[in-house]
């Protein structure tokens, strides 16, 4: 059974879709423990009803980034995940917490990498006139928002669209998407050949 360690910073809407969809499908995984910068995030509650171990790591009580960083990836690799996924994990991690599990980190960004990484990317897509907007799912790598892209997902901008009239569109396709990936990823089915992701089988990347 493989092992997944997921890492939130708030309600973890994305956090929950995998747990559900794990048990539901009867993934040859589960989702081991949930782990938040923040010591209030509301994820840790539904984590915990569900039985699945918690853990906060507080940015706030580190001197530097590289503490936290080292704290976070030991808290991680107490669980021994075959997996990490970030889901809502509003921190900017450093390269050496990154390398520590390279090829097993996942995040979803809520736009159509490599347009608009970085914060406040609704926005940045109605400012710019564009006619759709997603999400990502990508591996997580040193560069923010840059990693290998494992699966995308498409969603018209409706005329009149406001950011959380869009968000809330592209967060629906996001809970289908990410857990999607993740049992790609853990069945072993993704191969990666010169930074490109493709299915084993073929399966729609896209949706």
């Amino acid at each position: 059974m493989k092992r997944i360690v997921i890492l939130i910073s708030g309600r973890g809407s994305n956090m929950e879709a995998i747990v559900h969809a794990s048990a539901a499908e009867h993934w040859n995984a589960r989702v081991v423990a949930v782990i938040s910068n923040r010591p209030g995030a509301a994820g840790l509650q539904f984590a915990a009803a569900h039985g699945i171990a918690t853990a906060v790591v507080d940015h706030r009580a580190h001197a530097d980034r590289a503490a936290f960083d080292a704290a976070l990836g030991d808290a991680i690799d107490a669980h021994a995940p075959d997996a990490v996924a970030l889901a809502g994990f509003m921190r900017i991690l450093g390269d050496t917490c990154v390398a520590r599990h390279a090829g097993r980190m996942f995040n979803i960004h809520p736009s159509l990498l490599p347009l608009f990484p970085g914060l406040h990317t609704h926005r940045r897509a109605l400012e710019a006139g564009c006619k759709v907007a997603g999400a990502t799912v990508h591996f997580v790598t040193p560069q923010l928002d840059h990693g290998p892209i494992v699966a995308q997902a498409v969603v018209p901008v409706l005329p009149g669209d406001t950011e959380d009239t869009l968000a809330a569109r592209v967060l629906e396709r996001e809970h289908l998407m990410y857990p999607r990936a993740l049992r790609w990823f853990v069945d072993g089915e993704l191969r990666i050949e010169g930074g490109i992701v493709t299915h084993t089988r073929g399966e729609p990347q896209l949706f």
